[in-house]
C-alpha cells in the first residue's frame, strides 16, 4: 500500500514548514552589535560571512563606476583618512576589515559601502571636497553603515521576503569552503548588495554615528554640513547626483546632522579639531 499526499498537499505542507522555519530564524534570534550595543535581527548572518560577501561584490561594484582610480595620491588620501577614522573611533570595535576604494569615475557623485568593510568613493565626489574634514564626513558616514550592520539587516529582510530560502543558504555558507556555496543564491545576494538602498532610519543612524566617529578621530563634525552643501550644488541645473538615489536629499539631512552635533556636543564642538 502506497502512502501519499492529496494533490498539492505535500507541497503546501513543505512550504508552510519552510515559511515557519524562516520566520522563526528571523524573529527568534538576534545578535548584539559591539559598536551600537543594539540587538539586531540579521538571520544568523555572521560578520565573517558579511566580509566574504563584500569581498566577492567588490569587482562588480568597481565595474559599475569605471574601475579603480589610477590616482595613487588620491587613493592614499582616502586610505589615510578612512583608516584614521577606524583606528581612532569606536568603529575599531567592529569585527570588520575596512578597505577604501577610490573609483575612476569623474562624473558620478557617489559614495557607498558593502558589508564587511568595503567602502567606495568616486573621484567626482572627492574632487568637490575642499578639506580633509569633508572627506572624513563622507567616509565616516559610510563606515557607520558597516559598523551598524545595515547591509546584513537589509539582506536578512530581503531573504525573508524572497521565497524564505535565501536565509538558509547564507546561514550555511562557509567562507572557508567555497564548495558549500549555492552559487545562484550568493549571486543573488551580491546583486542585492550592488543595488542596495538604505532606509531612512539607516541613514539617520549613519549620520549620527558618522558625526561621532569623525570627531573621535579628531575631525570637526561640522565639516559634514559642508558636504551636504557640496552635494546640493552638484545637483543644481543638471542630472541628479547618483548619491541622491542611495541617500536622502542633503537638505533633509542638514537638520538631522546639526541635531547629532548638538547631541554629541551639548557644550559646543571642542576647539582644535581638523576641518
Amino acid at each position: 500500500m502506497r502512502l501519499g499526499c492529496a494533490r498539492g498537499g505535500c507541497g503546501l505542507i513543505a512550504a508552510l514548514i519552510m515559511a515557519v522555519m524562516a520566520l522563526f530564524r528571523y524573529y527568534g534570534s538576534s545578535q548584539e552589535n559591539p559598536v551600537t550595543g543594539e540587538k539586531q535581527r540579521v538571520a544568523g548572518i555572521s560578520p565573517r560571512q558579511e566580509i566574504a560577501l563584500g569581498l566577492q561584490a567588490v569587482p562588480q561594484m568597481a565595474r559599475e563606476f569605471g574601475g579603480f582610480s589610477p590616482d595613487e595620491r588620491g587613493q592614499q588620501l582616502v586610505d589615510a583618512i578612512g583608516n584614521r577614522i577606524v583606528e581612532q573611533s569606536a568603529a575599531r570595535e567592529s569585527p570588520y576589515r575596512y578597505e577604501f576604494h577610490l573609483l575612476d569615475d569623474d562624473r558620478t557623485v557617489n559614495a557607498f559601502a558593502l558589508p564587511g568593510g568595503q567602502i567606495f568613493v568616486t573621484e567626482a565626489l572627492v574632487r568637490r571636497l575642499e578639506t580633509p574634514g569633508e572627506l572624513a564626513g563622507v567616509l565616516g558616514h559610510e563606515i557607520a553603515h558597516v559598523a551598524a550592520r545595515h547591509s546584513a539587516e537589509h539582506l536578512a529582510k530581503q531573504q525573508l521576503r524572497q521565497g524564505l530560502t535565501g536565509a538558509a543558504v547564507l546561514a550555511t555558507y562557509d567562507p572557508d569552503n567555497p564548495s558549500s556555496r549555492n552559487s545562484a543564491a550568493i549571486a543573488l545576494a551580491i546583486g542585492q548588495l550592488v543595488t542596495m538602498r538604505h532606509g531612512r532610519a539607516d541613514e539617520i543612524e549613519s549620520d549620527q554615528l558618522g558625526v561621532r566617529f569623525m570627531a573621535e578621530a579628531g575631525y570637526d563634525p561640522r565639516s559634514m554640513l559642508r558636504v551636504m552643501q557640496v552635494l546640493k550644488e552638484a545637483g543644481g541645473g543638471g542630472r541628479q547626483p547618483e548619491f541622491f538615489s542611495t541617500h536622502p536629499n542633503p537638505e533633509r539631512r542638514l537638520e538631522r546632522i546639526k541635531d547629532a552635533i548638538r547631541k554629541n556636543y551639548p557644550d559646543g564642538v571642542p576647539e582644535g579639531l581638523e576641518k
